[in-house]
């Protein structure tokens, strides 16, 4: 028993059985007949790590999945998802296809060229990397979203970008994440007693590439990071946070106001222009980076 098995346990493996056979005469001596067996062992090894990447123009997509560290080499296929959840493979698509040896083992990369339909709002698309000798299979999905979805709450915005059909989510944990939102938070929150600090917060989950931000108020220069710290807050003011990545750009408002100590006889919520300001500890979704 070999437990547990590594690449240097690969060989011919022989088993030999010996019996010395006697006819019955003590005079002569016994005689050596033995039998053996081989066996040629094999060792198997899943794929270490999986990955997928694109490039885009327009509604043209180039993709390449990778999968590393597996022997034997992988097979990789592809396969879109429609909005309501079914899953087909994608046929006849121009592929390249690429093995190199890694040590004693492989990396194995497949790369697509594909083309969204006009009418696809969102296309999900996956890479199913299948290695049949250790019944491994691993899924690495891409979605492309539509902006047309991604802008579906009202926000203070300026354009300053061209167009861009679609935008990108990247998704290497097979779990589909809430796309295109900003979110602001503010500790202690959006409405504060007199002579508060206050901290905002900007992120934008699901959002790729990852934004930059700059924060600014009235006339002042702006601050660059994801946060902005305000001291001993005397009046109410609206800030603006500008949320940046090569897709576009999206300036958000986020006004904050003094309360009384009676803070229970506030509305939870409260609207200053398009803007919708949520006082909770969850933060705020309030916008979309599109081109």
């Amino acid at each position: 028993e070999i437990h547990p098995t590594h690449l240097s346990d690969e060989g011919e493996y022989k088993c030999r059985i010996v019996v010395w056979d006697n006819t019955g005469n003590s005079t002569e001596p016994s005689v050596p007949i033995s039998k053996e067996a081989r066996m040629m062992l094999k060792v198997n090894v899943p794929p270490e790590k999986v990955e997928i990447t694109h490039l885009t123009s327009g509604r043209n997509l180039s993709l390449r999945c990778k999968s590393e560290g597996a022997k034997p080499p992988v097979d990789i296929l592809w396969t879109k998802t429609s909005p309501d959840g079914v899953e087909t493979e994608i046929p006849d698509l121009p592929k390249v296809r690429e093995i190199e040896p890694a040590g004693e083992l492989y990396d194995t990369a497949e790369q697509i060229f594909y083309q969204l339909q006009e009418n696809e709002m969102i296309a999900k698309i996956s890479c199913v990397v299948r290695h049949h000798n250790t019944n491994t299979t691993i899924y690495k999905n891409i979605t492309f979203v539509s902006p047309a979805i991604q802008n579906a709450l009202k926000v203070t915005m300026q354009r300053f970008a061209e167009p861009v059909l679609y935008s990108s989510i990247e998704n290497q944990d097979g779990q589909d994440s809430k796309t295109g939102l900003v979110k602001i938070s503010a500790d202690p929150g959006f409405k504060v007693l007199y002579n508060t600090s206050v901290t905002l917060r900007a992120s934008a989950p699901g959002v790729f590439p990852e934004p930059r931000y700059l924060w600014w108020v009235g006339d002042q220069t702006g601050i660059a990071g994801r946060e902005l710290h305000i001291d001993n807050l005397e009046e109410d003011k609206s800030y603006y946070v500008l949320a940046e990545n090569p897709l576009g750009r999206v300036v958000l408002e986020v006004p904050v106001h003094i309360t009384t100590s009676d803070y229970s006889q506030w509305n939870d919520s409260s609207r200053d222009g398009d803007a919708m300001v949520n006082d909770t500890t969850e933060g705020l979704d309030t916008g979309a980076i599109i081109g």
